[in-house]
Order: structure tokens, then C-alpha cells, then sequence
């Protein structure tokens, strides 16, 4: 069977909305699959939808009741059943639970018999054997093009005959005829509930995760099967996983020794039966010897080891590591390390460790119990507030029972993995602890994506905060580590420039290796526009050429936000970059109007847009218009914080968070209509040449109109007069920005005065 050409035309992030429910996966993408795998009318396979199957009677209370259910989909081959095919939604689990449970009884029914039955939710296709609780086969349903062999192998309707073929590459030849400059990067995904992927969620908790379907989306888009994807700020891995599930090579690179601990470990292949063994065994002896009086848990603290007088920041309640703890949980801690490493070292015992270490989070006197969830449902001040903070009144949490639920946890996440990352996918990942500013091991232009989320200046010293975790595991940092650490402040007092200097050198380092005519896509967040500018500065320097941002918005809001609404941002911009041969820099203007009412111009446009701005957006509106516009050097040496300005001339809604013009007044910028009207089409101008394509006038009004809502509002002969001006025509009625176009829009000594 040939490989079909599937879901070309269908946009993935549709899974995200809400509005996309298991009927919507059934008709777009099921039914097409169905068709290419030669199911339907005239091919040789049938469908049987919706069948009746009748189960067995059952008694409830004093009545009987016969129990009827529907399978989406029998598959028939010769008039026989072949496989059972169940539709799901796409935020339900597809590879374990009582959907699988139900799949699998749907093909053992007396009217059915068949020997394989599949789960699909729009975003990956499940294969099972009835006689197998695992899944033979996962498949990411944009994966489907590139898998549909192996998929066909399974389900195909004319089976294979005679003994099994060899399946095919998991790692086709690259093209030389995909043109990466084409695409689209400016994706505008939502982030979706982290837990609904098990192997990024509940394993171990760490201070920042990017949402796992944005990073998905942005490689499927920017790249293709067997590219090299690369993250050299790599975290928790989020980037590294999400390219292996996607049939692509990854590189992972991060400084912390934890988080190459926890990804590491993570991924490795183990011996479930062995791990179940050792950590029942851990379980027992521990229950049988854990310290219950101060006499014993003296006797345990003198007998275990655990660390003493490791140096926490300056910054922290306590001086040292162990007074984070009660003695109780300091002795019980060291037992259950102590039993854990008297087991040969192996994938087992770090497993083991690794449940360990994600203990920690709850068991130290800084956990915060949740007053609006179970005492178990809070977090470590480290994650709460980014300091060692010892909590008013910290629990006294059952040890054992937490630790039996990072087991839980970590083999869900390593086995729902495993179908997903098979071994010739897994053996071309390279995980490494090291600098994103020295990667010298990597061969130049070897890349073929770069997506990584870099720390944000001063906002997390992540190996600081990490002391307690390394000082357990018994993990090395050094001197040269925390020189290497791309932050500003921490302990070492770091300086602006010296973050600015690792993160230019990081940059440097990224384009060297990155192939010409390929991605960077580079996570951002902070309110002080000079580190945006210094960012796309330092890109530009390494060789870089802007491409686009986008706003990535939170799945949820951050306890820092909530507690500091005002200076603390949600959700990120992820800026776009490419890598050619002859880079543009990004336009500086000589601007005709005060900085001060570009400014405010810009933050009454995005407020009279929304119906009221959030802080995020409004940073957000001025950084992309200062990227496209070219000023954003001058908000970098003049606006350091925005909000004495948003609350001295716009009202503050605290239900909603957002910013409003306040009733009865108008626009207090003083620029030209026609100035303002050049200013937003030249604006909409470079970001549509971004995104590779040319807008009609009527696409050009449509965007600016909204912009000018509460000012005066301009006719549409004169935004054709302005692009007369500022552009030229492509086709009929496109229109791209002339390259010099001459116009101004700031003065060469932009004043500070503020509008009265």
C-alpha cells in the first residue's frame, strides 16, 4: 500500500479548542485515515459503525438490567472482523484505563472475536493486541504521512502475508527538496492542561516547564522526520522528549546536574519486575525501621548519612541545608537514601532516586500545604516564591505515602513513554550536562532546529535553588558552573552585562551550528523592554535574522502572579529567528513623534483592541511593535518599568486584571491621524512579510481600523494613500513594504515629557 498524503490541509491546534469533541475526530481525521488504509465503500474493506453488542445480564438491587454499548467502528476484512476502532476525545487518554478496558472487551465479545482493537483522540492512534497491555504501536496523528507503513502493517486491509516485513525506517533520508524558509512559525497554540501528558507532569517537580503541545507544535511545523532539534537550555527535557515522540533526533543540554539527572534517568531503558522488587523491598525495611521517638530519630541522624552544613543563598530563612528539615524528616530521609543505595547500582536504583528527589518537594519544613486542596496539593517555597522560605505551618506528611506516589507516578510516565520512543529513536538522543555557551562537540551547521527557553535575567537562579536537591543526590556543582549559569544577581552577584555576555555567547554558539535556512525559536518573559532588545541584539550580532514573535499565553496562572499581579508577567513570547546567508537587521526608525506618545499610543490601541489590556498584554504589544518597528532600543533606555505610567493615566479593573481608558475621555497621545495610520500599516506590513505572505487593502483595514477605535477614524483612501507611500504591489491587490520605504515616524531626540 502506498504511503498517502494525510491530514495536509487539517490544522492540529484545532485539538486544542474545546469546541473539537470526539465527533470532530471520528468525521476529519478517523474517516480519512480509514479511507487511505482501504476501508469503505468499493475498497476492499467494510465499516460497521455504531453496532449494537448486547452484554451479559445483571442484577441491580431487585431489579435486571441487560447492558448495551456501541463501538464506533468494526473493521472488516472478507466480512470478518479485523479490528475494533474507538473514538475518543482529544483531551482523553487513549494508551491506559478504562478507555483501553473498554476497547478491549468491545474485541474479545463473543460477536466480534477479533485480535487487535485501536483508540484514537485526534492527537496519536493506539494499537493494541488483545493479548498484550501495552501498545504495540503509538503514532502522533501528524506523524501519520511519514508512519503510515507501520500503521498499515497492523491495519491495513489487506493483511500481510506469509512471514512479518521488516518495518520501515523510523529515520527517512533527509529531504533536499523541503524548503524550511516557507514555513509558518508564527503558530498561535493554547496551552493545554499539563497533566495530559503523564512523562512531563508528576515526575519531578522543577521551576519552569514550556507547555509540552506548544513545543510539539512548533516542531512539527519547523521541522520534519529524522531532522536534529536542539535545546541547550533543556530543562526538564520538554524539547528533547517531544522531537523523539515526533521521529525526530534530539540534542539535550542543560548546566543543573538535576535536571540531567531527571532527564536522564527519565528515558532510560529498566527492568520493571527488578524495580517493583527493590522498591517493595525499600518499602518493607523502611516501615519496619523507620525512627517513631526522638531516641530513634537521634539514633537515625547519627547512624545515616544526609547533608550537613551545605551553604544555602543568602536569601533563604535558615544558613544551612539541614535546618529545612524537622529531625523526623531529616532521619527519615537519610533511612530511605540509605536503603535505596544499598541496592546495586543500576536503572533500578536511579529510578528509585529519582522518586527520592521528587519527594523532597513536600517533605521540608518550606512546603506550603494548599488551603484549597488536600495537604498534599501545595509546594516547596522554592517553586512558590523562588526562595528557601520556611512555611508558617508546614505539615507533618506521611513519608512512606508520598513516596509510594512518586512510584506511581514515575513508572506511569516511563511506561506510557516507551511505546511512544522506541529503541532506534531513543539511541539518537544525546543528553548532556553542560553550557549552552560552549558546544563545541556539536559540528557546525549539523542543526536543523533550535527551540530552548533560556533563563529570564534575575528572574530564577536555578542551580541556587536546586542546592537542596544536588546536596541529596550527591551531585557535583562547581565554581566554573555557576560562572557559566546564564542569570543576573544570584549569589554571585551577577551583573547585567555578564548575563548579556553568556547569552551573546550562547547565541554565537547556536549559530554556529545551526544549518543555513533553519529556525531558532527563542522563549522569552520579562517586563523591562532592555532585555528584549538586548536578546534580539545579541541575535543579530551572532548572525541571526528576525523573524516574528508570538505571544504564548500561561494554561494557567502562576501563584507569583496572583501575588504580585502588577509586576509579574504570565506566559511568554516566543521570539522567531532564521539562520541565512545574508541576514536583515531589523529596521531602525527615525521616529516624527515623542517615544512617550508612541507608548501610549500603542497601549490605548491594544486596550481599545481588547476591551481592556492585562499587563501581559500590553508588554506584549510593545515589544512585538518595537521588534517590527525598530524602536525598541529607545523603550529600552527610557521605560524600565510601565507601570507608574499604566496607573497614573488608565483605571485598573482588580477583578479582571486589566487596564481601561477611563470613562469620558479620548485618545491622549497627540500623534498625527496619519502618522498613526502609517505607523500600524507599516507595523502590519513587516509582520506579514514575517509570515511570508502579502495582504489585500482590504485585509490592510480590516487590521488597522480597530486600532484607531476610539480616535478619529480614518477613510480607507487614506490607508491607500499611506501605502502608496510605504509600499508596493504585488499581483493585482497585494501589497508588500517597499524596501526603504521613506517615512518617519519618531524624532531623531525623542522627548519624555508625558501627554497632560
Amino acid at each position: 500500500m502506498k504511503m498517502v498524503e494525510l491530514y495536509a490541509d487539517f490544522d492540529f491546534s484545532q485539538l486544542d479548542s474545546p469546541d473539537f469533541k470526539e465527533d470532530s475526530v471520528r468525521e476529519e481525521l478517523i474517516l480519512p485515515l480509514l479511507k487511505a488504509l482501504g476501508y469503505g465503500s468499493g475498497l476492499p474493506g467494510q465499516i460497521r459503525r455504531a453496532k449494537k453488542l448486547t452484554h451479559p445480564v445483571v442484577r441491580t438491587g431487585s431489579g435486571r438490567r441487560q447492558i448495551t454499548s456501541f463501538p464506533d467502528y468494526i473493521l472488516l476484512m472478507d466480512s470478518r472482523p479485523r479490528f475494533i476502532l474507538d473514538a475518543k476525545a482529544p483531551n482523553e487518554k487513549i494508551d491506559s484505563g478504562t478507555n483501553v478496558e473498554q476497547a478491549f472487551f468491545y474485541a474479545i465479545h463473543p460477536d466480534v472475536r477479533c485480535d487487535l482493537y485501536a483508540l484514537c483522540n485526534g492527537r496519536e492512534l493506539a494499537v493494541f493486541q488483545v493479548r498484550e497491555t501495552k501498545p504495540v504501536l503509538i503514532v502522533p496523528l501528524a506523524q501519520a504521512c511519514h508512519r503510515f507503513s507501520e500503521i498499515a502493517y497492523w491495519l491495513a486491509a489487506v493483511p500481510v502475508a506469509g512471514e512479518a516485513i521488516p518495518r520501515p525506517p523510523r529515520f527517512p533520508p533527509p529531504s533536499t527538496q523541503v524548503n524550511y524558509m516557507a514555513r509558518q512559525p508564527t503558530i498561535d497554540v493554547m496551552a493545554t492542561d499539563r497533566q495530559a501528558a503523564s512523562w512531563h507532569f508528576g515526575v519531578h517537580g522543577y521551576f519552569t516547564k514550556q507547555p509540552w503541545n506548544v513545543v510539539r507544535a512548533y516542531i512539527q511545523t519547523l521541522t520534519e522526520p529524522g531532522d536534529l532539534v536542539l535545546d541547550p537550555f533543556g530543562g526538564t527535557g520538554v524539547t528533547l522528549i517531544e522531537s523523539l515522540i515526533l521521529d525526530r533526533r534530539g540534542i539535550y543540554v542543560d548546566l543543573n546536574p538535576l535536571a540531567f539527572f531527571i532527564v536522564k534517568t527519565l528515558l532510560e531503558p529498566i527492568d520493571y519486575a527488578r524495580l517493583e522488587r527493590d522498591f517493595h523491598v525499600a518499602c518493607k525495611a523502611f516501615d519496619k525501621t523507620r525512627p517513631r521517638d526522638p531516641k530513634a530519630i537521634y539514633s537515625a541522624l547519627c547512624k545515616y548519612k544526609h547533608p550537613r552544613g551545605v551553604a544555602l543563598p543568602r536569601n533563604a530563612d535558615v544558613p544551612v541545608i539541614e535546618e529545612l528539615f524537622s529531625p523526623k524528616q531529616l532521619a527519615e530521609l537519610a533511612l530511605l537514601k540509605h536503603l535505596i543505595l544499598r541496592f546495586s547500582k543500576g536503572s533500578s536504583q536511579r529510578a528509585l532516586l529519582l522518586m527520592f528527589s521528587g519527594l523532597l518537594n513536600k517533605i521540608n519544613l518550606t512546603y506550603h500545604a494548599s488551603t484549597t486542596r488536600s495537604e498534599g496539593g501545595g509546594d516547596s517555597g522554592m517553586f512558590k516564591y523562588y526562595r528557601y522560605r520556611i512555611a508558617p505551618k508546614s505539615p507533618d506528611l506521611d513519608l512512606l505515602k508520598y513516596f509510594k506516589l512518586r512510584y506511581r507516578r514515575v513508572v506511569i510516565a516511563k511506561r506510557e513513554l516507551e511505546p511512544r520512543i522506541k529503541g532506534d529513536v531513543l539511541e539518537s538522543a544525546v543528553i548532556r550536562q553542560g553550557t549552552a555557551t560552549n558546544l563545541s562537540w556539536i559540528a557546525d551547521e549539523s542543526v536543523d532546529y533550535i527551540f530552548t527557553d533560556p533563563p529570564y535575567g534575575s528572574k530564577i537562579p536555578y542551580l541556587d535553588l536546586s542546592t537542596m536537591w544536588n546536596a541529596w543526590l550527591d551531585l557535583s556543582v562547581n565554581e566554573a558552573d555557576f560562572e557559566a549559569e546564564a542569570i543576573e544577581g544570584g549569589e554571585r552577584l551577577k551583573s547585567r552585562t555578564q548575563y548579556r555576555d553568556i547569552i551573546a555567547q550562547a547565541m554565537r554558539e547556536m549559530c554556529r551550528v545551526l544549518k543555513f535556512d533553519r529556525w531558532m525559536s527563542f522563549v522569552f518573559a520579562h517586563q523591562t523592554p532592555a532585555y528584549w532588545y538586548m536578546i534580539v541584539e545579541t541575535a543579530e550580532a551572532a548572525g541571526f535574522e528576525y523573524a516574528g514573535a508570538v505571544r504564548q499565553k500561561s494554561a494557567k496562572t502562576s501563584f507569583k502572579k496572583r501575588q504580585n499581579p502588577f509586576t509579574v508577567l504570565s506566559g511568554e513570547l516566543i521570539i522567531n529567528f532564521r539562520k541565512v546567508k545574508t541576514p536583515r537587521s531589523i529596521a531602525r526608525a527615525v521616529l516624527g513623534a515623542p517615544v512617550s506618545d508612541m507608548v501610549i499610543n500603542n497601549i490605548e490601541a491594544v486596550i481599545a483592541r481588547n476591551q481592556g489590556a492585562t499587563l501581559e498584554e500590553i508588554n506584549d504589544e510593545l515589544v512585538i511593535r518595537g521588534l517590527e518597528m525598530g524602536f525598541l532600543d529607545l523603550l529600552a533606555k527610557e521605560y524600565t518599568d510601565l507601570t507608574p505610567l499604566l496607573r497614573d493615566l488608565f483605571d485598573y479593573d482588580p477583578a479582571s486584571q486589566r487596564y481601561h481608558i477611563r470613562p469620558n475621555t479620548k485618545f491622549k497621545s497627540r500623534i498625527p491621524l496619519e502618522l498613526r495610520v502609517r505607523y500600524f500599516v507599516v507595523s502590519f506590513l513587516r509582520r506579514c512579510e514575517a509570515g511570508g505572505f502579502h495582504p489585500t487593502v482590504d485585509e490592510v483595514v480590516l487590521h488597522v481600523m480597530p486600532l484607531l477605535k476610539n480616535g478619529v477614524t480614518p477613510e480607507k483612501e487614506t490607508i491607500l494613500k499611506v501605502l502608496n507611500q510605504v509600499a508596493e504591489h504585488r499581483g493585482s491587490d497585494r501589497w508588500r513594504l517597499q524596501d526603504n520605504p521613506q517615512f518617519a515616524l519618531f524624532e531623531d531626540e525623542p522627548r519624555l515629557s508625558r501627554p497632560s
